[in-house]
């Protein structure tokens, strides 16, 4: 893996380079193993908080823990193309825009013992912007080469402070062009649905059962490119003691080897459907 600058990650995607980078100011990782008309990504998945907010931070390391989306990224890790972020939403929120990406609240809950500065809210900002500038290249260089592309925005969710039963998979789908992609996410809704996990956990699929897909990466991508699905894909988590922080390794092993074939078969079927 190398460390690079956002300049230098964006010319080796023009230039169709394969490469495994971290960003210069270690805010999000980006593989290339090969180009391919799809992509993965987990926006969520960081955990990092930078140091000078820690004392000033009313929210426990376990809090942040609870509300990120740990383990997403390693359930696709095995695909070609895969960006992931490293910092914890509780900096600034990859799938908010910018505007809303720093919060004062958290889920309820007053987030700063006091108002962070301007300073300090521009330092996580530049990191949005930056994120946002390989994303756009990214997408650009996929659709240029191939036409169409699918994008598969993995995320989790706390499924047990819901007072009903609610699916293992949730895809939400309220933002993107369902006239025309609506048979893709069912066929995404069915595979998800067929996915064995340990311990006999329930496995079920449902479209826009808890959440609607309302996040800015799925409405950055669709707004700004017209031939390109992201299917916003949340697993309940069943894969850790969410009261605990206990993760559970082999049920995410269990979802990240059986997406080694179903994904891939996915975006094939898409691309097959949708190229020109």
């Amino acid at each position: 893996m190398q460390r690079l600058s956002v300049d230098s990650i964006i010319a080796k995607i023009e230039s169709e380079e394969t490469f495994h980078a971290i960003s210069e100011d270690y805010s999000f990782t980006l593989k290339i193993d090969n180009y391919v008309a799809y992509a993965c990504a987990a926006v969520h998945d960081g955990h990092q908080f930078r140091k000078e907010l820690w004392s000033n931070c009313l929210h426990s390391e376990y809090d942040r823990w609870y509300e990120e989306d740990p383990e997403t990224k390693n359930m696709v890790i095995s695909h070609p193309i895969l960006i992931a972020s490293c910092d914890s939403r509780f900096e600034y929120d990859l799938n908010r825009v910018p505007e809303e990406a720093v919060f004062e609240t958290a889920w309820g809950k007053q987030l700063w013992k006091t108002p962070l500065s301007d300073a300090q809210k521009t330092e996580s900002l530049k990191k949005h912007t930056k994120f946002y500038k390989v994303v756009h290249a990214l997408i650009s260089k996929l659709e240029e080469k191939f036409g169409v592309a699918i994008i598969y925005d993995m995320h989790s969710y706390n499924w047990q402070r819901w007072d009903r039963e609610v699916p293992t998979w949730n895809l939400g789908t309220s933002n993107i062009d369902n006239k025309r992609f609506g048979n893709q996410v069912e066929l995404w809704r069915e595979a998800l649905e067929h996915i064995e996990l340990p311990h006999s956990i329930k496995q079920t699929a449902k479209i826009n059962d808890t959440f609607q897909g309302n996040g800015y990466f799925l409405k950055y991508i669709t707004n700004n490119f017209n031939n390109t699905l992201v299917l916003a894909t949340e697993i309940a988590k069943v894969y850790c003691d969410e009261y605990h922080q206990i993760n559970y390794p082999e049920v995410v092993f269990a979802v990240e080897k059986q997406l080694q074939t179903l994904l891939p078969k996915h975006a094939n079927q898409f691309y097959n459907s949708f190229r020109n």
